[in-house]
């Protein structure tokens, strides 16, 4: 059923008395409460009369407590902040250094994210927002989305420390490619 003027004028009349979306579809008839919502919406109608729900609300009293009856609240954290961001609060740390050196891969074979195949590596290389950033592009190992040497990166071995055993965890991807190049 569609809006009438006749069911438009009821719609305003009884939004400005302030009967809630659900009530109006309800007395209309035919629509439902969404669609009265979009309705009004669509119409720019506001400044709805209050309900008598709304105006018995009354005040909860508050618990008074003064400065010594509060607890204080302990530090949980020695640090505070997120971690990623706190270099640029802190000037005086030293930028992150990445501990392995990156392949280096001539710009012919660099692939951008529209010249990416299903068989190439999808290891980003440099920041987004520079034009140098491509991805590695290699042949990537099966049922893994790395070449072998991101895959390795990738994929670290669990710390001894952590550990009971000292057996080391290597994916299964890159099992069966060391035996395929064995």
């Amino acid at each position: 059923m569609g809006w009438t003027d006749e069911r438009v004028e009821l719609l305003k009349k009884l939004w400005s008395e302030g009967l809630s979306a659900s009530q109006i579809a309800g007395r209309i008839g035919g629509v439902t409460r969404n669609a009265v919502i979009g309705k009004v919406h669509r119409l720019g109608l506001s400044g709805r009369a209050t309900t008598t729900r709304m105006k018995s609300h009354r005040a909860r009293p508050r618990m008074a407590q003064t400065a010594a009856k509060r607890p204080q609240q302990k530090a949980r954290f020695a640090q505070v902040g997120n971690p990623a961001v706190r270099a640029l609060y802190q000037p005086d740390a030293e930028p992150f250094v990445p501990s392995q050196e990156e392949l280096v891969i001539p710009v012919k074979e660099r692939k951008s994210i529209q010249t990416l195949t299903e068989c190439n590596c999808r290891w980003p290389i440099g920041d987004p927002q520079h034009a140098d950033f491509h991805f590695c592009g290699k042949t990537k190992v099966a049922g893994l989305p790395y070449c072998e040497f991101h895959a390795r990166r990738a994929y670290q071995p669990p710390q001894t420390r952590r550990r009971d055993s000292t057996e080391v965890r290597v994916p299964a991807a890159l099992e069966t490619a060391n035996k395929v190049d064995a």
